[in-house]
């Protein structure tokens, strides 16, 4: 799931930052309503976590926004404002789900996974191909019935490609979908990385490279 953060109070935004990548999410940041409607116009995000009250443009025109011309993104608006009118105002704006301050952040996590489920068809509880199984609410993977280490990366990879059930997904969707805006579109992340997967998941090998399309998961032959 990539996400991004529109949030002008620093310690809040980096906490946040922090705490999503640690759920193995792809999180970007904006600190002003302008950069957000920007970084909107050049990358493709599942949800938006936004702060109501932020500089340039003002949260509740960021949202109206996004409810006009990103249509599939969905909006978590976030505010220290928790007044019945607040909240009415916010979902009439285009937000799909508000979050007032102070919040837990296992409950920002649940919502997120929640508001990502919504965006298109809602992925089965866990995903198997042959005896590998993925269980995305305990995030965790098991090969005939063993339990795999993987990095959040490993983890974010593996999810994206079994989601795909058996479709070729291409280097640049896992670029965008796993890493961040930071990621060099010439770096061979993504190969290191689908390398110690394919080492940990083991023989027979599941993942598979299509030749100048990209990769996918499926039952070896």
């Amino acid at each position: 799931m990539r996400v991004l953060v529109v949030e002008d109070e620093p310690f809040m935004a980096e906490a946040l930052l922090a705490g999503l990548r640690q759920e193995a999410m792809a999180a970007d940041l904006a600190t002003d309503g302008e950069s957000a409607l920007d970084r909107l116009a050049s990358h493709s995000y599942d949800v938006v976590v936004l702060d109501r009250d932020l500089p340039k443009v003002h949260g509740d025109e960021v949202c109206r926004r996004i409810s006009e011309d990103h249509r599939s993104v969905r909006v978590l608006m976030l505010t220290a404002a928790s007044a019945l009118d607040d909240r009415v105002n916010g979902l009439r704006l285009g937000a799909d789900d508000y979050l007032s301050k102070p919040f837990d952040f296992p409950e920002l996590v649940a919502r997120l996974r929640a508001l990502h489920r919504r965006g298109g068809s809602p992925p089965p509880p866990v995903l198997e191909c042959a005896d590998l199984r993925l269980d995305p609410f305990r995030r965790e993977v098991y090969r005939r019935g063993q339990y795999l280490q993987l990095t959040r990366k490993e983890f974010a990879v593996l999810h994206i490609l079994m989601t795909a059930a058996g479709g070729v997904v291409s280097a640049e969707t896992l670029l965008e979908k796993a890493w961040d805006e930071n990621a060099d579109p010439f770096t061979s992340a993504v190969r290191i990385t689908m390398s110690t997967l394919r080492r940990k998941i083991g023989n027979p090998g599941l993942v598979h490279t299509r030749t100048g399309a990209g990769y996918y998961v499926a039952p070896t032959p």
